[in-house]
């Protein structure tokens, strides 16, 4: 698929970390809380990260493309004042919420989300490149224990509307069938 107008590619992979896993990370103190609303209609997400050092507030609009490639999506963002944002948040959705901490693993710095509310205890690290190429060369930290890139269960538009007993049952499948430990 050719990518549409005005977009760029994001170039991501993600992996499960096991939340026993956390303790033994070292996260960089800085975090950032991602809000996230997945509308009802179409491919498009708001957002507001609120920085946890600053309280610096960002509000965006986003629409990631489908793609033949799981690794690289047309991406596009539209930044909002507060007033725009509270005025998308009326639109019919699905909520998300999760903080980010960061980790420098061989001279990269890793997302370490971890999620709350119904998805609480699942927790994801991603990477991302300005190229392919970059991405499929990266080294991952020994505690990005299994790449779920591919399953489309771990997309920010598939886990909003995920139940706790539908996340535990993915949770339990991908790591018998991958042979992650459970603990």
């Amino acid at each position: 698929m050719e990518a549409p107008p005005y977009t760029r590619p994001e170039n991501e992979r993600k992996f499960l970390v096991l939340l026993s896993d956390l303790d033994s990370i070292d996260l960089a103190p800085h975090s950032t809380l991602f809000e996230d609303r997945y509308f009802t209609f179409g491919r498009m997400r708001l957002r507001r990260m609120i920085d946890s050092d600053s309280d610096r507030t960002v509000y965006k609009l986003c629409k990631k493309f489908p793609s033949d490639d799981p690794y690289t999506q047309p991406i596009v963002n539209i930044y909002l004042t507060q007033d725009e944002y509270e005025a998308f948040r009326e639109l019919p959705g699905v909520g998300l919420r999760k903080r980010r901490y960061y980790h420098d693993h061989d001279g990269r710095r890793f997302g370490i989300d971890v999620f709350e509310d119904a998805l609480a205890g699942l927790v994801l690290c991603e990477i991302e490149a300005e190229t392919r190429a970059e991405l499929d060369a990266l080294y991952v930290p020994p505690f990005a224990r299994l790449e779920v890139t591919e399953n489309r269960f771990f997309t920010g538009g598939h886990l909003c509307r995920v139940t706790p007993q539908e996340l535990a049952e993915a949770l339990r499948t991908v790591s018998t069938t991958r042979g992650v430990p459970s603990g």
